[in-house]
């Protein structure tokens, strides 16, 4: 048989291999390790995963890896990330330090609404320029697919503009982005002293338009289109998210909730009567919340480098989650504020440390259930045939070696949708 690229040898060839959807329980410690271990790949698509010997038998390819020595792992997959915005909150940085918090930050005007004012006053092409950067950096470090959400807009010409500043960072870079409208950020300055004008304003405008921008992108039929809201004091409440979001899924986008990052209001069982594809943040979810997402279909997504950038001691309860058996992922949160971290590896590292996470869990976390937090977990996320060829080679013999080691970057290779990068 023949293969476009063979990649053979692999010290360890870590699969993340779930073909009944995403990982619970004990599962989610096993990596699917195949020693001596190699993927055969075809127009993109992985055609064989196996052993070396079976592979190299099997396949002649027109361009081979010898990835001895080595790890060859799924592509990361980041699902819950602010990449595009303009400016910086590097003095919020500074007043966190000398004690205010982040909330104090955004009541007194900081916070969101501060980016928002700068990325409105960017252009599109400063918009796109400032984000290149980052997500160039993101790629590097390993992330093959990434969710970014609009939200430093909050006005329908912002929004828009940030929504077509995602879909030019998705045509020109190899890493691929999935789009998510989050207008319900916060409200904005205008709309302050009528929160739930505003909240309409979204419902009746703002949607419609978004779901008008999807339509006429190259995004649709591609890609999935998420709506998001933040559900939380000083942004808005359990039923203002609950219209938004349910106005969200008649227009045909999916929900995901930012919830119970520092109060817990309800958001978690709202979001499940939904459906929602995502819960994300959980920092003070609840055990009885807790046993709700251990039921459901939903992902539960957690972002440690928050916590660990706010300088927290307490992080959302990812071992119980686990041990519930809920199904897990991480992701950066990659914003301004809160969490400037663009390293999926640095992630997992925190997870690790603070949460109780096996190095294992954290790398199928990053991968194939990050893959079906973006509802694309047949296509993405794990090395098994049929799916998008999208791998890394790590510097290393051990994958665990992601989670251990701090402060590099052990991807050598990058390879998305068959094509080597680096």
């Amino acid at each position: 048989m023949k293969a476009d690229l063979l990649i053979h040898s692999a010290t360890q060839l870590v699969t993340c291999a779930s073909p009944h959807g995403a990982k619970r329980g004990p599962a989610l410690a096993d990596v699917g390790l195949i020693a001596d271990g190699a993927v055969a790949i075809s127009d993109g698509q992985i055609v064989a995963v196996g052993a070396s010997a079976d592979l190299l038998a099997d396949f002649q390819a027109t361009q081979t890896i010898d990835a001895s020595g080595k790890v060859v792992c799924p592509g990361f997959v980041d699902c819950h990330t602010h990449l595009v915005y303009a400016g910086d909150r590097a003095h919020e940085f500074e007043m966190r330090i000398g004690g205010a918090t982040y909330m104090q930050i955004m009541a007194a005007g900081g916070g969101i609404v501060s980016t928002m004012q700068a990325t409105r006053a960017a252009s599109l092409a400063e918009l796109v320029a400032a984000s290149r950067t980052r997500l160039a950096t993101m790629l590097a470090l390993g992330t093959t697919t990434a969710e970014v959400k609009t939200g430093y807009g909050l006005s329908l010409e912002a929004e828009l503009k940030m929504l077509a500043a995602i879909a030019q960072l998705d045509l020109e870079s190899p890493c691929q982005l999935v789009p998510t409208f989050l207008a319900a950020h916060t409200t904005p300055p205008e709309w302050k002293h009528d929160v739930d004008g505003y909240v309409q304003q979204v419902i009746e405008v703002m949607l419609p338009q978004a779901k008008q921008w999807f339509a006429g992108s190259h995004f649709s039929g591609n890609s999935p289109f998420f709506a998001d809201v933040f559900c939380e004091d000083h942004a808005f409440s359990v039923e203002q998210a609950q219209r938004v979001l349910a106005a969200s899924k008649a227009y045909g986008l999916l929900p995901k909730l930012h919830v119970d990052q520092f109060n817990s209001l309800g958001g978690v069982e709202m979001a499940l009567a939904l459906d929602a594809v995502s819960v994300d943040h959980l920092e003070v979810t609840n055990a009885v919340d807790v046993e709700r997402l251990a039921a459901a279909a939903t992902l539960a997504v957690v972002l440690p480098a928050v916590n660990f950038n706010l300088g927290q001691s307490s992080f959302a309860p990812a071992r119980s989650l686990i041990d519930q058996g809920a199904a897990l992922a991480l992701a950066t949160d990659m914003n301004p504020g809160s969490a400037p971290c663009l390293s999926l590896p640095l992630v997992m590292a925190i997870a690790c440390r603070y949460q109780r996470m096996l190095p294992s869990e954290a790398l199928n976390a990053c991968t194939i259930n990050a893959a079906h937090a973006l509802g694309m977990g047949g296509q993405i996320g794990s090395i098994e045939v049929g799916k998008q060829a999208d791998l890394l080679m790590l510097a290393t013999p051990d994958y665990r070696h992601l989670a251990y080691q701090l402060g590099g970057n052990l991807v050598e290779t990058v390879v998305k949708r068959g094509q080597i990068l680096a």
